[in-house]
């Protein structure tokens, strides 16, 4: 029997407008084999959360700019939580200050990556991480 395809909810919360990154990293784990939902622009935590409910999906990624991680973050991991979704790993990508990190990563968050990170880490850590919290 094959292995299940990872489920991938790729969103961009808040108001931020720049989607580029995000749509590389979609395409990348596409390509990687992953089955990715990509939610588009300006997502409330709320809306991100129920996405990630109502697709089945093994982790969220989280694609931030505007410097609102630290109220976005910790909202839509409460939400999963809320749901029963413990198992969900949350990445972030953007513009994430290094001494936000470590806070964010008290709260569950499975990877950070900021400009420049290399799309395979960031294919290889969700899988890393998925099949650990399976």
């Amino acid at each position: 029997m094959p292995e299940k395809k990872i489920r991938v909810l790729v969103a961009k919360p808040g108001l931020d407008g720049h989607d580029r990154g995000a749509k590389v990293i979609a395409r990348a784990l596409r390509d990687a084999g992953m089955e990715v939902i990509y939610t588009g622009l300006r997502q409330t935590p709320e809306m991100i959360a129920e996405a990630a409910l109502q697709e089945d999906v093994d982790a969220v990624g989280l694609s931030i700019l505007s410097g609102a991680h630290m109220a976005l973050v910790p909202r839509v991991v409460e939400l999963l939580r809320k749901n029963g979704q413990d198992k969900v790993r949350v990445f972030v990508g953007g513009i994430i200050p290094d001494e936000d990190a470590p806070k964010l990563r008290e709260l569950g968050v499975a990877g950070i990556y900021g400009p420049g990170s290399l799309t395979q880490k960031i294919i290889d850590d969700i899988r890393n991480s998925v099949r650990q919290a399976a």
